[in-house]
């Protein structure tokens, strides 16, 4: 199997070497065929100098032709490639490079098709006849027979293979540069996600110190590192809880069944008399381990796949108002004052979730709030929201401790816990039922000064 950086650079290497063959291909054409209309419209203008270089040399006066520039045009003309004949008005040869010099032109000719079939252009020898003209009248002709559609001299070819030369060593160049620069991305690439793979299998064993320092440069790479990260502080959070509840609940369940046990063991050995007093203390503790057992399922059930919420119009209101009808006994007992301000409020809820809310909130006020305290409730809604505020002037929660109260199993000070009950569970259920109704709850207190929760539901459209 392939690693990452091997895949990466061999992908980048890739990559680059056919770009850099494609780029290097398109430019060889592309001059090729640019530097091929030069010197095909170079030749066209050269055939066109001649000519007229030609028709100037004839006398009108004289009615004669200067054969002896004539002779010198026609050479070098023929040293350039072009094989001139010229002819008087009657059609008469006035000079003719072959018969001047017919080795001289086979030899040319021969040297120029040679030279042009090592290139493999297809072409051949074509005449072209130009009529020579002085002051509108007709002084003759001249045939240019010249290799078509266009031929190259020595120093043509030359320009072309120091061209492929060059465009070569730039590929080589280049090419070299894309082996380093795709083993340099790959490396740069792969060494994060390797690190960030073998942190994650860490974390698979259980080690969750190794943390993603994030500064490769690269977003998505940062992302991952950053995503890991909170994975494993996640994952150390859930083990914790998840050892904070085998104790609580241990120690939940060793509480009553040690009572239970050394009471029903004193009666049956005869220790004790089986009193109405003493059964109903082994009760207590019956029920006490019921309650702790039907929170538990009840948590498992709103967590559970199969919760489901039975939305419809209700009033925020009334609900509180019957929560608190449902404390009155609690609240009497403990001699707390309870105040409920407000108006109805409409929202789109679950009648009876909503009440185990508002039951909750309102139990843990009356549980951490000392005798003779204050309960305030209130019920208002904004333009989207309705609002209910329980506030206690109770024991209040503990800054750093705050964030937290509304984990599964987390549970500040156990002692108050021992004291007042409860498995540390009343939170996360009243958390998970109002964020399925789209809402949320929040925290806010000081300690020795009381809480303040405040529930947020969507507004129902009546």
């Amino acid at each position: 199997m392939k690693t990452l950086k091997k895949q990466l650079s061999m992908t980048i290497l890739l990559t680059l070497l056919i770009t850099i063959a494609l780029i290097g291909l398109a430019s060889n054409l592309l001059i090729n065929w640019e530097f091929e209309k030069y010197i095909t419209k170079t030749g066209q203008e050269r055939r066109d100098n001649i000519a007229d270089e030609l028709g100037s040399q004839y006398d009108e006066f004289k009615r004669s032709w200067r054969v002896d520039y004539v002779h010198a045009i026609g050479m070098n003309s023929l040293y350039d490639g072009y094989i001139v004949k010229l002819y008087d008005a009657d059609g008469n040869m006035v000079w003719d490079a072959e018969n001047h010099d017919m080795r001289l032109c086979g030899q040319i000719m021969d040297e120029i098709s040679a030279r042009m079939k090592e290139r493999g252009a297809k072409g051949g020898f074509v005449d072209h006849t130009y009529e020579l003209t002085q002051n509108g009248k007709k002084t003759g002709s001249v045939s240019i027979k010249y290799y078509g559609p266009f031929f190259m001299n020595e120093t043509d070819f030359n320009f072309i293979r120091v061209m492929n030369i060059v465009l070569l060593v730039i590929g080589v160049l280049s090419g070299i540069c894309a082996i380093v620069v795709g083993c340099l991305l790959g490396s740069r690439i792969s060494r994060p996600v390797t690190k960030t793979a073998y942190i994650a299998k860490q974390i698979s064993t259980g080690n969750y110190d190794l943390k993603f320092e994030p500064g490769t440069r690269i977003k998505e790479l940062d992302d991952l590192g950053i995503a890991i990260n909170h994975l494993s502080d996640d994952l150390s959070e859930q083990e914790n809880l998840r050892k904070r509840l085998t104790a609580d609940v241990a120690h939940e369940l060793r509480t009553p069944l040690t009572a239970l046990g050394t009471h029903l063991e004193a009666m049956t050995e005869g220790l004790w008399e089986a009193t109405p007093e003493r059964l109903k203390s082994c009760h207590e503790e019956v029920k006490r381990l019921g309650t702790l057992v039907a929170d538990l399922e009840q948590l498992a059930k709103i967590e559970g796949d199969g919760f489901r919420i039975n939305k419809g119009p209700m009033d925020l209101f009334s609900a509180v108002q019957t929560a608190a009808e449902n404390m009155t006994g609690e609240i009497n007992k403990k001699k707390l004052v309870l105040g409920i301000k407000g108006e109805p409020v409409f929202v789109e809820g679950d009648k009876n979730r909503m009440g185990q809310v508002f039951s909750n909130l309102l139990s843990n006020a009356v549980k951490y709030t000392p005798e003779g305290g204050s309960i305030r409730i209130e019920v208002y809604q904004t333009k989207e929201n309705g609002i209910v505020t329980i506030a206690d002037t109770g024991i209040g929660i503990k800054e750093e401790e705050l964030p937290l109260i509304f984990q599964r199993f987390y549970r500040t000070d156990r002692s108050r816990n021992r004291k007042t009950g409860g498995a540390g569970i009343g939170l996360t259920i009243v958390k998970s039922i109002v964020e399925a109704h789209g809402g949320t709850v929040e925290a806010e207190s000081k300690e020795e000064s009381g809480s303040c929760f405040t529930v947020s539901i969507p507004k129902s459209d009546l």
